[in-house]
């Protein structure tokens, strides 16, 4: 369907470029070239004399690797064109992925993690030889630590679900050194914490008790002392929870919990409405992670790198994974995992670039622009709710009237039962401005959910221009709903049917996969 782009108030035109760009081994032709390696020198194969000949046969290759042939400005060409078909928080209005806190990546930090001082560092060298980088780990952990309130803080485990493993493998190890290991079974979520709490508990051999909200939305806490009991090992939530409701009572929360010996764990995924104005510890947490590739500035790169961090009471230190880096009067030094310790959850010391990209963007900001950040992101976030629940048929379930945090959880249910039209189909529809968004977790609890953030970094410009995107497209829902159902018709890639995702024989995702079941080749 080819439609005409007609300009409307607020909303730019747009066309995403489409270059049908073939996967990089089909420009592949043999014998072309990008480099002409020189062979090696006389005097250094006698040197180094016959090194691939040394290897064991089982390290050797009886044939060169099947890697795509291509000259340079093919490659350019191929990088360049995949680059424009692309949305991202650098192209487009990206307050649609909910709960990812997209905001700014100061670009200045990439220079600085791409010094020869930072990329020729290697994680064994000697600590006398990496004093700088070490620095950076303890103060970037000495300052996550005061944003926190806790007493120690590790930068070890590489995002958000790692860290929250690390959270859930720090309470079994006190929970067994206290004798109660076989005891403390259970472990309590809520069905609006992030999925990464559960599924981990799960993971270490809990049993998971989920809590649903009270009528108005908000954590249920006659719920949570029902739930209670001597088998509890920790509760383990998210707050603000990815509605944008803050729980009040949080503090009876964790005073419950404590209660009945267990301990207080706190997802602080959410914690970019709330810097510099409340802290884990002020609330009694025993421990906490945060996400540096989503509250401190640091990209996400499609998923990636990503950078978490523990922090712990003093009771927990001991159990923090490691190795550590710490202060040794005027120098950095590198201390093995202690017995109590975890161990090590991920290579040496957590994702230095990232680490040195929050270090930055927090030493840019100082205290008042930490606090500065909260409090922008969630006025950001209340002038789009204002915004978006202006468009007929949108709403935001739970805690009518009241003011939310840092995103929202939306509901497009009254459109849909007008129009037919799912959430899906309208984010779809989104993408033909520029625009997407996120819908939610599973099971959808809010139905037809759309989940936006807006972070600090956006203008109020940008806002304005997203929610007359919704508009248009809700619009477009009640008087041209085919257009809405059969999109996208101005970006990169087709309508897609629901089957392709859901049968496993159609799915390539290697190229020997995708030739063997698309074009008849044999495995390898």
């Amino acid at each position: 369907m080819s439609l005409p782009i007609a300009p409307k108030p607020g909303i730019r035109r747009f066309h995403q470029a489409r270059w049908d760009e073939p996967l990089v081994f089909e420009l592949s032709t043999p014998g072309e070239r990008g480099v002409a390696v020189p062979p090696v020198e006389r005097d250094v194969r006698a040197e180094v004399g016959d090194v691939v000949g040394a290897l064991p046969d089982g390290l050797r290759r009886t044939t060169p690797p099947a890697l795509p042939e291509l000259g340079q400005m093919r490659v350019l060409k191929h990088y360049l064109r995949l680059s424009q078909e692309t949305l991202g928080a650098d192209l487009n209005v990206d307050v649609g992925q909910g709960t990812c806190t997209m905001k700014y990546a100061p670009k200045v930090n990439e220079r600085l993690v791409s010094t020869p001082d930072l990329t020729a560092m290697h994680p064994l060298q000697d600590a006398d030889d990496a004093q700088g980088v070490l620095e950076i780990v303890w103060r970037t952990e000495r300052m996550l630590a005061e944003i926190s309130g806790m007493d120690e803080v590790s930068l070890h485990t590489q995002g958000g679900s790692a860290a929250i493993w690390a959270n859930i493998a720090m309470i079994r190890a006190y929970h067994e050194a206290n004798g109660e290991g076989e005891v403390r079974r259970e472990v309590i979520t809520t069905i609006f914490s992030h999925p990464s709490n559960a599924a981990a508990a799960k993971a270490a051999g809990y049993d998971v008790i989920t809590l649903h909200p009270d009528a108005d939305g908000y954590p249920d806490l006659a719920a949570l002392r029902l739930a209670l009991s001597p088998r509890t090992a920790a509760i383990m939530v998210t707050n603000p929870e990815d509605t944008g409701i803050y729980n009040p009572a949080i503090r009876e929360w964790v005073d419950a919990a404590h209660a009945v010996g267990a301990l207080a764990s706190y997802d602080q995924a959410n914690a970019n409405g709330i810097l510099g104005i409340t802290r884990a510890r002020d609330a009694g947490f025993d421990v906490c992670h945060f996400n540096l590739h989503k509250t401190f500035g640091t990209p996400h790169g499609c998923g990636g790198p990503g950078a978490g961090a523990n922090a712990v009471s003093a009771a927990l230190a001991r159990f923090l994974p490691g190795p550590r880096v710490v202060r040794d009067r005027d120098r950095f030094v590198v201390e093995e995992a202690g017995p109590a310790s975890i161990g090590s959850v991920a290579p040496f010391h957590g994702v230095i670039p990232n680490i040195v990209r929050a270090y930055a963007w927090l030493m840019a900001l100082g205290t008042p622009g930490l606090r500065a950040v909260a409090e922008t992101a969630v006025l950001n976030n209340n002038y789009l709710m204002k915004k978006v629940l202006e468009i007929p048929g949108a709403s935001a379930p739970y805690a009518v009237g009241r003011r939310r945090i840092e995103q929202v959880r939306y509901s497009w249910q009254e459109l849909h039962e007008e129009t037919g039209i799912t959430s899906e189909e309208i984010g779809v529809r989104a993408s033909d401005f520029g625009m997407h968004y996120w819908t939610s977790h599973h099971p959808y609890v809010v139905p037809q959910p759309f989940t936006l953030e807006p972070t600090e970094s956006y203008s109020m410009a940008e806002l304005d221009e997203y929610a007359a995107v919704l508009a248009e497209v809700a619009r477009e829902a009640r008087e041209e709903p085919e257009t809405v159902r059969t999109a996208p018709h101005r970006q990169t890639v087709h309508h897609t049917h629901h089957d392709d995702l859901d049968d496993p024989d159609r799915w390539a995702i290697t190229w020997r996969a995708y030739r063997r079941k698309y074009f008849g080749g044999t495995a390898a």
